[in-house]
Formats: C-alpha cells, sequence, structure tokens
C-alpha cells in the first residue's frame, strides 16, 4: 500500500471515528443534560453547538466522499474486479452514506423544510447511529472479501 492510500484510508476511517463518536456524544450524553436547562439556556447552547458542530459535519462529509471514492476507484475496485458481491456491497454502503449524510445535514441546517426533523433530533441521531453501524459492518463483510488480484 502507498502512502496516498495509507494516509486516504486513515482519513476515512478518523472522519468516521470523529463524526459517529460526535453524534454518539450529541444524543446520549449533551442532550439529556442540555434537557435540564432553562428553554432559553437550551436553545442558547444549541445554536451554539451546532453552529460548531456543523462545520465538522459538512468538513466531515466532503473527506468520506473524497477519500472513499479514492479508497474505492484506486484501491480496490482494481482488486475485486469481477466480484459482484463486493461491488453490490460497496453500492448499499454508498446509497447508505448518502442517507446518513442527507440526515447530517438536515440536522444542522436552517431550512425551514427540515425544522421537523430538527426538533426530533434525538430520533434523527439514533437512525443516524444505527445506520453507521451498518455502513461499519458492510465494511467489515467487504474487507474480508479476498482479491481476485493481488
Amino acid at each position: 500500500m502507498d502512502l496516498i492510500s495509507l494516509v486516504s484510508r486513515w482519513t476515512h476511517i478518523g472522519t468516521a471515528i470523529v463524526l459517529v463518536g460526535g453524534t454518539f456524544f450529541l444524543r446520549f450524553v449533551l442532550a439529556p443534560a442540555a434537557a435540564k436547562l432553562a428553554d432559553a439556556d437550551h436553545n442558547t447552547l444549541k445554536e451554539a453547538v451546532m453552529k460548531t458542530w456543523k462545520k465538522y459535519v459538512h468538513g466531515g462529509i466532503s473527506l468520506f466522499l473524497l477519500s472513499g471514492f479514492y479508497n474505492y476507484l484506486v484501491v480496490q475496485r482494481p482488486l475485486h474486479k469481477g466480484q459482484g458481491l463486493y461491488h453490490g456491497l460497496f453500492g448499499a454502503k454508498f446509497l447508505l452514506a448518502l442517507a446518513l449524510f442527507f440526515f447530517a445535514s438536515a440536522l444542522v441546517g436552517r431550512s425551514k423544510a427540515f425544522e421537523g426533523m430538527r426538533k426530533n433530533g434525538k430520533f434523527w441521531q439514533l437512525v443516524m447511529i444505527l445506520l453507521a453501524a451498518v455502513i461499519v459492518g458492510i465494511s467489515g463483510i467487504m474487507k474480508s472479501i479476498p482479491p481476485t488480484t493481488v
């Protein structure tokens, strides 16, 4: 594995750790603690957190897409030529990731169209955590499929 491929893989995994861990923290640590605050204080805290978290979400999605496409197209695709299962799993993983990116963007955004999602943010954060777990599971299966070429 060359240096660019290694950095790309580390970037992909590191981004997942930050974003999934951050979502877990928001859902299971910050939200319950913030719920104990007065409404005005709760709203002030939520706005401040989301303003900062939005930068990580948008930057993370960009890093995921760049590193993921590089890892798939340059590193893995040539190694798994003709393996329908591998490429089908990648397709499923990619579609689930797009759904996850959509939910994450909707939760940090300001569009009135997604206000209902933001009001029920704890539910959607849980959905995101479950989607991320499924994506990681698919990745584990993909990693265990031996390459056709070396």
